[in-house]
């Protein structure tokens, strides 16, 4: 009973603060990302609120809370558009890694890592964080923008990119042989081509599926299928090292027509719920203690980063003919990192690669996460400034 207690103690003091905190974000104009990022910092083992009992509860509820920012993302377009945007931005995608991962890659043959910290640490700077930019993009009002298609391509690349990195990566840290590592990879690129294949292929069997509209009346069975389906195969892809995130996505793609724009109505309420906590949870991770000592090389790997990331969605957006404002929306939108960042920083810490890197990956990608939303939001009237200094005789 006191556990309970304390729980609903802990939950309710968090989310009433994250209530002030999103209150003066929207006062402020600005996302309320960075203020949850630092709220969670606060609720960290080292930090000045730390949470017990509910620790483990608001760690679900973050998972969740990222497959509900993918599934509703993905239901603003269709698998056609999917397609399309992915082979016009294959090398944009290639361009975005290789210009994102040598940043890290760098760093860690400069502080004596050895090759094995290097592809850890070229990993954590190369991919953007899909949950984060999906939450930017819908607090801003630009999931419509011309560029959005193109920034969504170059993540689903880098996820797709992600399906081969990650067992890769679990091998060489696990010394598995060469032969179990492609295995893992095959079983791993698979389940991808599996789900995107029905997405692209059988949209209308999938949206039967979640909801028929002559025989479902409610929305109760739409959100329950629609959040089922979507974390069902989230936790397939999981199981199978496959990144969740793109598959809740692809869930997305799927479902098409009315069912799709009911699902996002039905959805929207939960999905700010657990965005919330996700964020929250993404700061908790992060001892505050860790990060004086890695903020100076943090923040020189964060300005190449933001440098690294414009580039890429400057390219990106040129080579669709958008504008120059869109372009550095595109830049900007890419800039923020996240979940798969510390996901792969914390293999590396698990396997004991290099006691540094932990705090150095934590530091970059709390300072990415919070300059990402800050970049994306003040992109427009930057630009503006600058263009108007330099059109000045």
């Amino acid at each position: 009973m006191h556990s309970t207690a304390t729980t609903f103690l802990e939950l309710g003091g968090v989310l009433f603060s994250l209530g002030i905190l999103g209150h003066l974000a929207l006062r402020v104009g600005i996302s309320p990302i960075p203020l949850y990022l630092v709220g969670g910092l606060a609720f960290g083992h080292d930090g000045l609120l730390p949470l017990g009992a509910s620790e483990e509860f608001i760690g679900v509820g973050a998972e969740i809370g990222v497959v509900l920012l993918l599934l509703t993302l993905g239901l603003e377009y269709t698998a056609g558009e999917l397609l399309s945007g992915l082979r016009k931005q294959a090398r944009s995608g290639v361009l975005d890694l290789v210009l994102n991962a040598t940043p890290g890659v760098a760093a860690a043959f400069i502080l004596g890592w050895g090759p094995t910290a290097a592809v850890v640490l070229g990993g954590v700077t190369a991919i953007s964080s899909f949950g984060i930019i999906a939450k930017v993009l819908g607090d801003l009002g630009r999931l419509g923008n011309r560029e959005t298609p193109v920034v969504l391509s170059v993540l689903v690349l880098e996820d797709l990119a992600m399906a081969v990195y990650l067992p890769i990566l679990t091998a060489l840290l696990a010394h598995h042989s060469l032969a179990r590592g492609s295995l893992t990879v095959a079983i791993a690129l698979g389940v991808l081509v599996a789900v995107l294949y029905v997405a692209l292929r059988h949209s209308d069997k999938v949206t039967r599926l979640v909801f028929n509209p002559s025989a479902d009346r409610d929305d109760e069975v739409l959100l329950l299928r629609a959040l089922g389906l979507a974390l069902l195969v989230a936790g397939l892809d999981r199981r199978l090292q496959v990144s969740s995130a793109v598959g809740a996505f692809l869930v997305g793609i799927a479902l098409s027509g009315p069912v799709a724009e009911g699902a996002q109505e039905v959805l929207r309420p939960l999905r700010d719920l657990f965005a919330a906590v996700f964020f929250v949870f993404f700061g908790m991770q992060t001892a505050p203690a860790d990060i004086p000592p890695a903020l100076l090389a943090g923040s020189l790997l964060a300005l190449a980063g933001v440098v690294t990331k414009v580039m890429t969605g400057w390219w990106a957006a040129r080579s669709a003919g958008i504008g120059t404002m869109g372009r550095f929306r595109a830049g900007a939108a890419l800039v923020a990192r996240g979940e798969f960042s510390i996901v792969i920083a914390g293999l590396a810490v698990a396997a004991g690669i290099e006691p540094k890197l932990g705090p150095l990956a934590a530091c970059y990608v709390l300072l990415m996460a919070i300059i990402g939303p800050l970049a994306a939001r003040f992109v427009e009237p930057v630009t503006r400034a600058a263009r108007g200094r330099l059109s000045r005789p």
